[in-house]
């Protein structure tokens, strides 16, 4: 039987097949909305790479054990009817697990509320090369996932691939959010929405649902279909950009705007360099450094590597540490502050079109706009001001760009 590949599978997840079957990562994430065929794709790859792996089983998770028949083992009996393999695995559901007839490999299925079960289970040959966690962010943290793969890929075969599938809760702070934003050379993430999938795969009434969202609720629809973490409602920005900055364009900045933050321990030192679009009313930030436990030699040789020809860098007012830095050759000021200073760069930059944040070049720069919110009462309304902590890289980008926001009218 001839398997067209475009038939099952968009895109974007035709591209994490390849990289799956060359064992490109170890990880995938695959994150987005309602209707973006995530558990879809995952079915599919997970019983490709099985069967062309015969000393290779499978274990899929969820959080709870009551949930499986109905969601991943319904998933995948679906994923055989579409590969034409429905004949070739024996499924049961005590225990829950399908086999492969013509080698004996397995997929199981696991809720890990009985940590102890997955403790003790043993492949019956070969190894557990295979892992899928299915809606990620119902579970408690990356230890506990981590515990889990610990169980599992102990195999002498070397190969593993753990696949992740969530929608993006809608507060920013939620843990696989976070974990979206550390960076992991052993992980590709896919991001999709329904607006990538087919619409014939997709139900007339599904498509209705989404538009009457988008027009009722802009906010909603961006969360519940389009799968961007919109936030609680108390985020101080609502305007990130979070998207690649292409190198044409960072080569195209002819003024550069750079920023420190003083830090030794627990409080990192945080440098940023950015740019400022005025017509477009954009705020670049391109590049990020921290550094715990350094002394201002030691960064400011850090800097220096960076920063061109005396650019300006615009400081914490801590003036004995800019003029150490002035002693190592950086055209280092001290920011001004003053009263209301705090208050005025944080309106100014609310009031931006938008904060175009580089994920890839600056992860803790951007995890820390994401997160940041207003506070609470116990009552659990939001309490005006900026709160202290948690700030270190926003307030290196604060001085990097007083010398704009200082303006009147800008």
């Amino acid at each position: 039987m001839t398997i067209n590949i475009d038939d099952l599978l968009i895109k974007p997840h035709r591209t994490v097949l390849l990289d799956a079957l060359r064992h490109g990562h170890v990880h995938y994430s695959f994150c987005g909305g309602r209707g973006s065929a995530k558990s879809s794709a995952i079915s599919v790859i997970l019983t490709l790479l099985l069967t062309l792996h015969s000393d290779v089983h499978a274990i899929v998770f969820r959080k709870t054990g009551n949930t499986l028949r109905d969601s991943v083992y319904a998933q995948i009996s679906f994923a055989l009817g579409l590969l034409g393999l429905d004949e070739y695995f024996k499924k049961t559901v005590s225990p829950t697990e399908m086999t492969y007839l013509p080698t004996g490999q397995k997929i199981l299925f696991r809720g890990i509320d009985e940590p102890e079960k997955i403790k003790s289970i043993k492949a019956p040959f070969g190894y557990f090369g295979i892992t899928w966690f299915e809606e990620l962010d119902q579970y408690n943290g990356r230890e506990e996932i981590r515990s889990v793969l610990q169980s599992t890929m102990r195999g002498r075969g070397g190969r593993f691939w753990n696949f992740e599938s969530f929608n993006p809760p809608a507060n920013r702070n939620n843990w696989v959010n976070i974990d979206l934003l550390t960076e992991r050379c052993d992980r590709l993430i896919s991001r999709t929405s329904y607006l990538d999938v087919p619409p014939e795969w997709l139900s007339e009434q599904f498509i209705s649902e989404a538009e009457a969202l988008r027009e009722s609720n802009p906010r909603s629809y961006d969360h519940e279909y389009l799968g961007i973490a919109t936030g609680t409602g108390a985020n101080v920005f609502e305007n990130i950009k979070e998207e690649p900055i292409p190198q044409s364009v960072i080569h195209g900045f002819d003024h550069v705007l750079n920023g420190v933050d003083w830090g030794y321990y627990p409080d990192p030192w945080t440098f940023n360099r950015a740019a400022f679009d005025r017509a477009g009313r954009v705020l670049y930030i391109f590049y990020e450094d921290s550094a715990l436990k350094k002394s201002p030699r030691e960064t400011a040789e850090r800097v220096r590597a960076h920063v061109r020809n005396g650019e300006p860098v615009t400081c914490d007012n801590r003036e004995e540490n800019c003029a150490d830095y002035r002693a190592f050759g950086i055209s280092a000021r001290a920011a001004v502050k003053g009263p209301d200073s705090r208050k005025y760069s944080y309106e100014w930059l609310q009031s931006l079109n938008a904060i175009w944040i580089d994920p890839e070049r600056c992860p803790r720069t951007l995890r820390e706009f994401m997160q940041y919110e207003y506070e609470r009462d116990r009552n659990g309304e939001i309490i005006p001001g900026y709160p202290d902590g948690g700030d270190h890289h926003i307030d290196a980008v604060r001085y990097a760009t007083e010398r704009i926001w200082r303006r009147r009218g800008q």
